[in-house]
């Protein structure tokens, strides 16, 4: 028998897990294919609902399975926001998939499988547990970016992110071997353990392993230079699956980031910083220059994203308590924010046709009021411009990062949020400054409820109520993971 407190600490991943093979079977049963997939849907959404509510009743902090899955603060936050994420992007598919016929029961199922994967790695505690999570979720990932078979992008986007997908595991499995060659174990304790014996400073076993594990890493969450497949597979995956790949899978590969240097690899923190420094210059460079000349708002949303994750690296950089709490705090108000986003791209509809340029949107604001100033938020947001989310979610990766005397990181992290706020201020001068292109439909009503939410958010965030709790949460989290 299993014994009863291992069921309560891993209970929302079995709720998750059972959730998906009941549904694949209802689905499999079910004989009209667009009602079932409709059904299979909101009770996927039900499922993670479930899950929620099991990573709420949970506290303290436990490990079972030999420590290799640990449950406490910091993972029941992250938790919490993933499943947010992928309820929300559940929420969206409904019209685009009904209108491009492939609302089937199958997507809903991986993106289950795909979640779940998330939550293991959010509390692997050990290089074989990392590794099942990673692999879980990146398999069904492989699979709904590719998931509109008849369209030659959807299938390109999901060729390009398997093979490189593909590529980065076995890089950061080839990493894994050699620190279980050098420590002798699979387990974050005993590796940080070893890292703290005065021979291992030197070693160089210990430096080709971690490296190969974070660039395993980095391709996972798109930093620079590990970062080739995602315009390709954002802008030709349907824009669902996009919303989802830019939301949820990249909190999970940074709360895997977050764990594995903090847990397995404290004692050597002056070299795999110098690693995560490169990485937010390269990433926030990158992101800043490389959006400037796009007209497709997918693309650029991925450009951004990458942007982005170098902004949240500032934090890791900074090694310190303060500078994982404002991971966490950044990577909360992204979601909201590209979630919100990809909301907005889903209402580009004139008939039955998506449009995803951004000479779309000209003169918007005349045509649709309500959807021009939701969008022009969230612009902002992502510019960093006060009080707005984005704002603070930049102030409280940079605090840290200047006070571990990062000043030429910090200096360069300003100067690309300087320029990336062009790109995302040109939209908003499309909107509202630019003679007006043809209308768009009438909204749907899922992706409207979706990204008004996250308009609201993003304004409140500066409310005690909203941003203050949120702070509180990060921080009680981060002090749960470091010690």
């Amino acid at each position: 028998m299993i014994d009863s407190s291992v069921l309560y600490v891993v209970l929302p991943e079995l709720i998750v897990a059972l959730g998906a093979i009941a549904l694949l079977m209802i689905g499999v049963f079910s004989s009209n294919g667009e009602a079932a997939g409709r059904m299979v849907t909101w009770l996927a959404i039900a499922v993670l609902l479930a899950a929620g509510i099991a990573i709420f009743n949970q506290s303290g902090a436990a490990t079972v399975f030999g420590g290799a899955f640990v449950s406490d603060g910091f993972t029941r936050f992250l938790k919490i926001v993933i499943l947010v994420g992928a309820a929300l992007t559940l929420l969206m598919t409904f019209d685009n998939f009904s209108r491009a016929k492939i609302l089937l029961f199958e997507y809903p199922v991986l993106v289950l499988l795909a979640t779940l994967g998330m939550l293991m790695m959010v509390s692997a505690n050990d290089l074989i547990a990392l590794y099942l999570g990673l692999e879980l979720q990146s398999l069904a990932l492989y699979v709904v970016a590719a998931f509109k078979r008849d369209d030659v992008r959807s299938s390109e986007a999901g060729l390009k992110y398997f093979v490189l997908g593909a590529l980065s595991s076995g890089m950061l499995l080839y990493g894994a071997s050699i620190l279980y060659g050098v420590t002798g174990s699979t387990s974050y304790a005993t590796i940080a353990s070893a890292a703290r014996l005065p021979e291992m400073a030197t070693n160089v076993g210990l430096t080709f392993g971690l490296v190969f594990v974070l660039v395993g890493i980095a391709f996972k969450i798109a930093a620079v230079p590990f970062h080739m497949w995602t315009p390709d597979v954002y802008q030709g995956a349907p824009t669902p699956v996009t919303a989802f790949f830019a939301g949820a899978p990249k909190i999970a590969a940074m709360a895997l980031l977050l764990r594995f240097t903090q847990a397995a690899v404290p004692a050597v923190a002056s070299q795999w910083q110098q690693i995560i420094i490169f990485l937010s210059i390269a990433s926030m460079a990158l992101g800043a220059f490389a959006a400037i000349g796009q007209n497709n708002i997918k693309r650029l949303l991925a450009y951004s994203s990458i942007g982005h994750v170098g902004f949240a690296l500032l934090g890791l950089a900074a090694n310190s308590p303060e500078g994982t709490s404002g991971v966490l705090i950044y990577l909360a108000i992204y979601v909201a924010m590209t979630v919100g986003a990809f909301a907005c791209v889903l209402c580009m509809r004139r008939g039955d046709h998506y449009v995803e340029n951004i000479s779309d949107l000209a003169g918007l604001a005349r045509t649709d009021l309500t959807f021009a100033t939701i969008l022009a938020i969230l612009m902002f947001s992502f510019a960093g411009i006060p009080p707005l989310a984005g704002f603070w979610a930049k102030w409280y990766v940079f605090l840290p990062a200047i006070k571990a005397g990062l000043y030429p990181l910090s200096v360069i992290g300003v100067i690309s949020s300087v320029i990336g706020a062009y790109y995302y201020l040109r939209i908003v001068k499309v909107m509202f400054f630019d003679e007006p292109a043809e209308a768009f439909s009438p909204r749907e009503g899922r992706p409207s409820v979706v990204m008004g939410l996250s308009a609201v958010f993003t304004v409140a965030f500066v409310l005690p109520l909203v941003g203050g709790e949120l702070v509180d949460a990060a921080t009680a989290a981060a002090s749960a993971l470091v010690h």
